[in-house]
């Protein structure tokens, strides 16, 4: 048996033996976090421009990522030089569009504004919605907030003038069959249609709520640069080419209908209205101060022979689009090219001048070919610099 002298001796090794261990231990975890973190930075040292770090000399605005899977850089804004926490998709930067308001669409008329329904009046007709607050208007009708509370989600409520189907016998129809076709259209810069129908006097559309600004704000706010026009513009025309393909002409392109949500990235709004209200879209002819809008973003042969408009409409209103936001005018009369108001890339003129072609004939045929072309020309002068 054992003496209390050699259990003594027995549980003091036990115990240098469990210290020694637990050292040891320690030690291989320290020697762990101290590699991991040296190794971490020298994978990712700090860039000039870096949004963690001091910034360096500002690249080359709205650069494109190396390939279509690539997520676009990040790069400071070149007008208020603000570092994104992500890119802007479509060239703009979400601190400035922010800038701009948030109407979805503006109220372009008192006296459309005044004969709008208040929302309580709305209320009783839309018993699954929460309407918040009129948005704006157009010749086309009203839009609100509303609320969505069995999706927990906002929506854009558009409702038509009852008076828009008194005028036709064949409205009913044409509206169901329109929006059916609308609705399907899926596409990440076309404003979704979630529900549409019709509740007492009321035709309307339930649609994606989009929190930001419209380019007509944008404009207002401030110029844009040309190398934000050059990123917006193949955005619209992928959204345009789809719809096309579908089937389906907007009628309609202006600043108000092409909105930009807080991320910068671009949505095209009230697809296919123009058609479903038919006669009732005249009205943006006639209306005061409504004139300086959408009449300037038609097409000849939308004015001069309406039943025989097909997407080159879309692409002479595109032309307009693109022509002010270079140069803050509208191409009216005997107007100078793009190229002559500030200086870029003089080929941006023929891409300008052909989508504003009065034979449609003689204009872009598709909103893809605008695409490319426009991409081409930009691309080349990331690599050699604007000519």
């Amino acid at each position: 048996m054992l003496g209390a002298m050699e259990i003594l001796i027995i549980l003091a090794v036990l115990g240098t033996l469990v210290v020694s261990l637990a050292l040891f231990i320690g030690l291989v975890v320290w020697l762990g976090l101290r590699f991991g973190r040296s190794n971490s930075s020298s994978i990712a040292p700090f860039q000039p421009g870096d949004a963690r770090g001091p910034k360096g000399p500002p690249e080359p605005p709205f650069s494109s990522a190396k390939s279509p899977n690539d997520a676009p850089p990040i790069v400071p804004c070149p007008r208020c030089g603000t570092m994104p926490n992500m890119a802007a998709p479509h060239g703009v930067c979400p601190k400035c569009a922010l800038a701009a308001g948030f109407d979805t669409q503006p109220a372009l008329s008192p006296d459309i504004n005044s004969a709008a329904p208040s929302p309580a009046a709305l209320a009783a007709h839309f018993p699954q919605l929460e309407i918040l607050t009129l948005l704006g208007s157009g010749g086309m009708g009203w839009v609100y907030q509303a609320r969505q509370p069995s999706l927990d989600r906002l929506v854009a409520l558009k409702v038509l003038p009852p008076e828009t189907a008194a005028r036709d016998p064949a409205f009913e129809e044409r509206f169901r069959r329109e929006a059916q076709t609308l609705a399907r259209l899926n596409h990440p810069n076309i404003v979704a249609i979630h529900d549409f129908g019709k509740t007492g006097p009321y035709f309307y559309f339930v649609m994606e709520f989009v929190d930001g600004a419209n380019l007509r704000q944008l404009e207002q706010a401030r110029r844009l640069s040309p190398e934000e026009a050059f990123a917006l513009v193949p955005t619209i025309c992928e959204a345009l080419q789809y719809a096309h393909d579908q089937g389906v002409v907007h009628r309609d392109i202006k600043p108000e209908n092409l909105l930009i949500d807080p991320r910068g990235r671009l949505k095209i709004a009230d697809f296919g209205i123009a058609k479903i209200a038919g006669p009732a879209a005249d009205i943006t002819l006639t209306r005061p101060r409504q004139t300086l809008g959408t009449p300037h973003y038609m097409a000849p042969e939308q004015l001069g022979s309406p039943d025989t408009v097909d997407h080159r409409a879309d692409i002479y209103a595109l032309g307009v689009v693109f022509y002010e936001m270079l140069t803050g005018n509208l191409p009216l009369g005997r107007f100078a090219p793009p190229s002559k108001t500030q200086r870029m890339d003089t080929r941006i003129d023929d891409v300008v001048l052909r989508s504003l072609e009065p034979d449609r004939d003689r204009r872009y045929q598709t909103a893809a070919a605008v695409k490319t072309d426009v991409e081409t020309i930009t691309n080349e002068n990331r690599v050699s610099g604007p000519t």
